[in-house]
């Protein structure tokens, strides 16, 4: 610590985490992805650039998608935060955890936490009739084909180049 600079503020926040209700004392200034990985001990979401432009650290904030990197921490009390360790049903891996299997999308894996967090998200919102900025017909029920899948997804990069097995996931998915 600097001489003459103050100690950080702390606060408790609350948060349901993975459907488990935790309560934390969190340094105000931190990220909900520096909480989640080093508070909590969840690692799935990953820091990649730390600048909420690759998608790594995707995670499903209040049922929405939201990059953990950009999210004050304490911004979120109250908030239920479903990282990739909480897509699965037990032993059960979710049909998008399925279908990333089946169709390789992923090559090192170091985004597929992300990528799965986000495919889950692009889903729910489909779901809801929410359009994409490639949505033809905004005021019809977008269909879920490849572009729609390539937008929705754009935000989560991936080094590798796993993209046609990543649509071909969230296209199986969707179904």
């Amino acid at each position: 610590m600097v001489s003459g600079s103050a100690p950080p503020v702390r606060a408790n926040i609350v948060l349901t985490v993975n459907g488990s209700l935790r309560r934390l004392t969190v340094d105000t200034r931190a990220s909900l992805l520096d909480a989640l990985r080093e508070t909590l001990g969840l690692t799935g979401a990953k820091k990649g650039c730390d600048h909420g432009q690759c998608g790594a650290c995707t995670v499903l904030l209040d049922g929405r998608r939201a990059n953990a990197c950009l999210a004050l921490a304490v911004a979120q009390d109250g908030s239920d935060v479903v990282t990739v360790e909480g897509l699965a049903d037990g032993e059960r891996l979710s049909p998008v955890q399925e279908a990333f299997l089946a169709h390789d999308g992923y090559q090192c894996g170091y985004c597929t936490p992300g990528q799965l967090c986000s495919a889950t998200g692009v889903l729910r919102e489909a779901a809801r009739g929410w359009p994409s900025a490639v949505t033809a017909d905004v005021a019809s029920e977008p269909p879920l084909d490849d572009a729609e899948i390539r937008e929705r997804m754009s935000g989560n990069l991936c080094r590798c180049g796993a993209y046609q097995g990543i649509v071909a996931a969230v296209r199986e998915a969707a179904r």
